[in-house]
């Protein structure tokens, strides 16, 4: 049987490819890939695989980006640190949905699960998760943990949600970071786009934040906001158009 394995992080995939040679030695992997665009890439010359472990959220965006442009016929295991994007669907008719780091015991039955796998209608199903509709009402307040204890922080209190290290952390109007357990991709769908606007793939600002602006090079604009003098916020140059509508409403 021949697999790809799309992972990110050079670690988590060496693990998994350990555990398939323990668990499923019959297994062989074909190609390690780190990025979207390396899998359009590669899945568009049609290879012949029997089977694709899938990491999420991969470093120029979701995975599910992939089979979008890409039609497989072959199942696939999602492998994640995330638990958002748990769908009960994923553990029926054949796919798995893996949390990292992987237990041998949970591969195994995913590969049990392979060969019942029927690609059509579930990966409809999948695919839709990556065109989430906007809910009736937008989140007005997210938990974070402070130490032992749990606090809740009303959106207009937030000025920036921003990614880290792979993590995703709230900004506050005290100059306070905060990590939550939303990925930017969700939060997008989660907050009211009229309060917040994502400039890049690593910052969502909130007009608040917006007072700072200038010129930056290539016809970009650079924000600063204070207290988050380490992050450079650059407005990525395919939205500085609609980011400048955005503040002009």
């Amino acid at each position: 049987m021949k697999v790809l394995i799309i992972e990110d992080e050079a670690r988590a995939a060496s693990h998994l490819e350990r555990l398939l040679h323990k668990v499923a030695p019959e297994m062989e992997v074909v190609a390690r890939l780190e990025s979207v665009r390396d899998a359009v890439a590669f899945l568009s010359v049609k290879p012949d695989l029997s089977l694709i472990f899938s990491d999420i959220q991969l470093a120029d965006g979701l995975s599910f980006e992939i089979y979008q442009q890409i039609k497989v016929s072959c199942p696939i295991i999602f492998t994640t640190a995330w638990d958002h994007y748990a769908i009960e669907a994923f553990n029926t008719n054949g796919i798995d949905y893996l949390l990292k780091p992987i237990a041998e015991d949970r591969l195994l039955k995913a590969i049990e699960k392979v060969r019942q796998f029927t690609p059509g209608p579930l990966l409809e199903k999948i695919l839709a998760m990556s065109v989430a509709k906007p809910p009736l009402s937008y989140k007005s307040r997210f938990l974070v943990k402070v130490g032992e204890k749990i606090k809740s922080i009303p959106v207009e209190e937030i000025i920036a949600f921003y990614s880290l290290e792979k993590a995703t952390f709230i900004f506050t109007q005290d100059q306070r970071s905060y990590a939550i357990d939303f990925a930017l991709d969700q939060l997008e769908t989660l907050i009211d786009p009229g309060r917040y606007f994502r400039v890049n793939r690593k910052v969502l600002v909130s007009l608040e934040a917006c007072n700072n602006i200038t010129a930056w090079s290539n016809s970009r604009l650079k924000l600063r906001i204070k207290g988050l003098d380490d992050q450079e916020i650059i407005v990525a140059r395919e939205r500085v158009q609609d980011f400048k509508e955005w503040l002009d409403r």
